[in-house]
């Protein structure tokens, strides 16, 4: 019988827990970055390069990993790559940084409504598991909001994957990204106004113990361009500072599992403040994995310029904007705080 570590919500087993270890800092703070975008990478490496996106080879895809990955990895305590163009990458990591691979295909489903998400074909926790990976990773749409049949399909998706996890005795990543599911725009006013419910309601419902979910990967339940007085207010007022600290704390309590932030392609000036914002508030978040706010403005660096560039652009700008980020994290919360554990 595999040893159990007990917590308040349930049995983490001593692999889980010892997986998790490998994926946070000496604080016990996920300080993780992301490099496992793929069709949306693919995009932008083609639009700054003035190519068609089929220019983009898988050799250009994983280069650009593995320079990130070698760059950065000494600054994070994890990062976080895709068994497709990564692998390479993976083994590149500096020493101190643990491992998270996605399972997720990118995209969703668009010949459906509802985006509807898929694994990748060739890809299994154990596999991920094989492959030396700290953790498993899955990317799911998903708003409270959505006709429940959809969302039931959903729900039945992330318990399979839980279950899996389980089985393989590796820690479960759910990363939940909202939408507007009557097709409106995710940047607007009124979809601002709907996200704080949209990201605590699914807080909500994915740390039920049901699905597995070790960690809880979430949005910033407010969008700052509309925050009175933030550093990127846009002039059009939806939340006042009050309200918006407010909407961090409700979030934060909804979740009985430790959680942690992404960045969402959001500037890394914006993310900073994001993190300064949730310490105001007091909220137990436990790390981050920052992806484009991190190496984002290096993609036109290494589309006109090649690998090196890139990689002296990553030595300095890139390891800046990591370390701004690490120091946002000095009030997170261990997760095993979160989790009762001593």
């Amino acid at each position: 019988m595999a040893q159990t570590t007990v917590v308040r919500n349930g049995a983490l087993t001593a692999g889980k827990f010892n997986h998790l270890k490998a994926l946070s800092n000496p604080a016990g703070v996920i300080a993780a970055a992301a490099m496992d975008q793929r069709g949306s990478l693919q995009k932008s490496l083609a639009k700054a390069r003035g190519v068609d996106r089929k220019q983009i080879t898988p050799e250009m895809m994983a280069e650009f990993k593995t320079a990130v990955t070698r760059v950065l990895t000494p600054h994070a305590s994890a990062i976080l790559l895709d068994p497709e163009f990564g692998l390479d990458a993976a083994r590149a990591r500096s020493s101190n940084a643990g491992l998270l691979l996605a399972y997720e295909l990118s995209g969703y489903d668009n010949t459906r409504p509802g985006r509807l998400p898929d694994l990748l074909p060739h890809v299994s926790a154990r596999r991920i598991v094989d492959w030396g990976a700290d953790a498993v990773k899955i990317l799911i749409y998903y708003t409270p909001f959505e006709d429940p049949e959809i969302n039931d399909i959903k729900h039945a998706f992330i318990e399979r994957v839980g279950a899996e996890c389980m089985a393989c005795d590796i820690p479960f990543f759910l990363e939940f990204v909202g939408y507007d599911h009557e097709g409106g725009d995710e940047k607007s006013a009124e979809y601002a106004r709907r996200k704080p419910e949209i990201v605590t309601r699914s807080m909500q419902e994915f740390t039920k113990p049901h699905y597995h979910v070790d960690v809880l990967k979430v949005e910033v339940p407010v969008n700052l361009e509309y925050v009175e007085g933030s550093g990127v207010y846009n002039g059009q007022r939806v939340y006042s500072r009050k309200e918006a600290l407010e909407y961090y704390r409700r979030a934060a309590s909804a979740a009985t599992k430790p959680f942690i932030y992404l960045s969402a392609g959001v500037s890394n000036a914006q993310f900073t403040e994001s993190l300064h914002l949730a310490a105001e508030a007091g909220v137990d978040f436990s790390g981050v994995l920052c992806g484009r706010a991190t190496w984002k403005d290096g993609i036109p660096v290494y589309a006109q310029h090649g690998q090196a560039a890139l990689e002296d652009w990553l030595s300095r700008d890139g390891v800046r904007n990591i370390e701004a980020v690490n120091a946002a994290l000095a009030p997170a919360t261990p997760w095993t705080r979160k989790l009762g554990l001593q």
